[in-house]
């Protein structure tokens, strides 16, 4: 019961309160109950993300965001039925209610609360130059820097595992021996990994199609540069919930005008705005793909990933986005290296000593 309570929210609730909820109850959604304890809905993850995207804020209200009219079983259900039904949902978790629905308990074994091992391919793109890291990487590539005591791909590789991933595929290419050496086939980690040798440069998204064999299932694509503690996990049952061809991590990218920007209609000044800023989405470099979209990849041709998104979108593929508020950080110059090394705490939650 205790696990219960800490994942109530009323339809009052903010956003915010809505996110801290989920994460204390480490299962991925939250309830929302009346004033005597009835369950009125849910909100997990992906609602919030969803909302987000609409433009909601973190301390707006869940009133209109959370979901209505969840799936439930009662204590008089048996343990068949509710395993039945949540195959027949395709649901991790069930909330059981008592003859007053009220929620008495989360229904879903200790393995829906800890992350489930994935058979689904992660795919890191570690062929870079890094040519606005030199000198640093003259003799290493930019995805074996250290951040902390690691390289970036180890914590990328740590970070996967922790959300239940084990099958790796590196796509190499600059000083590919300093990669190979380090993490051999990745038994001392736990998980298993896959080299495809760029033998020229094939783009963030030409290099999958070296790996099409072995990308029979929906797989997740990332830059061997990034920080981020997402919960992959997440991202991936997202995209098979979405049913999409493609989805993007994105994020909100804030640019302040240094300037008071002026707004002129017929000639005249009608309204100064004294240094705007103005919000965009970003790709973070975070992908997941269903095998539909190797179809759309030439082999052995360069193309990036916009290119492949744009092709997606021209055939009328459904893209889907997937707000990452979590922490990230693109490493693509010396100034992001030196944020990693002072952060390492706010991303791993440790020390770097």
């Amino acid at each position: 019961m205790n696990k219960i309570e800490q994942i109530k929210l009323s339809s009052a609730s903010t956003i915010r309160e809505a996110l801290q909820a989920i994460d204390r109850g480490a299962i991925k959604i939250a309830l929302v109950v009346d004033d005597h304890e009835r369950l009125l809905g849910t909100i997990t993850d992906g609602d919030i993300r969803r909302a987000f995207l609409k433009g909601l804020g973190i301390e707006d209200s869940i009133e209109n965001i959370y979901f209505r009219e969840p799936t439930y079983c009662t204590i008089d259900d048996s343990r068949e039925v509710v395993l039945q039904k949540a195959l027949d949902k395709k649901i991790q978790q069930i909330p059981i209610l008592d003859h007053h629905g009220r929620v008495i308990r989360i229904e879903g074994m200790d393995d829906l609360i800890r992350p489930r091992q994935r058979t689904n391919k992660v795919v890191i793109m570690a062929g870079g130059l890094g040519s606005r890291l030199r000198p640093l990487t003259h003799n290493t590539p930019k995805p074996m820097l250290p951040v902390g005591k690691k390289p970036i791909l180890e914590l990328i590789l740590e970070n996967c595992r922790k959300s239940g991933f084990t099958e790796f595929i590196f796509c190499v290419n600059y000083l590919s021996p300093v990669i190979k050496d380090y993490f051999r086939n990745g038994e001392s980690w736990g998980v298993s990994i896959q080299y495809v040798e760029e033998e020229k440069r094939m783009g963030t998204a030409g290099a999958l199609s070296l790996a099409a064999e072995e990308l029979q299932d929906s797989f997740l694509v990332m830059n061997g540069d990034l920080l981020t503690d997402l919960d992959f996990s997440s991202l991936l049952d997202f995209h098979l919930a979405e049913a999409a061809t493609a989805t993007v991590c994105v994020r909100e990218y804030e640019h302040r005008i240094p300037f008071g920007v002026l707004h002129i209609q017929d000639d005249a000044i009608h309204r100064i705005e004294e240094k705007p800023a103005q919000k965009q989405f970003i790709s973070a470099g975070i992908y997941a793909f269903s095998p539909e979209a190797l179809e759309f990849i030439p082999k052995n041709t360069f193309l990036d990933m916009p290119s492949l998104l744009q092709t997606l979108l021209n055939k009328e593929k459904k893209i889907a986005s997937f707000l990452l508020h979590e922490n990230w950080l693109d490493i693509g110059r010396m100034h992001d290296l030196e944020k990693a090394n002072s952060d390492y705490a706010d991303f791993f939650g440790e020390d770097e000593s």
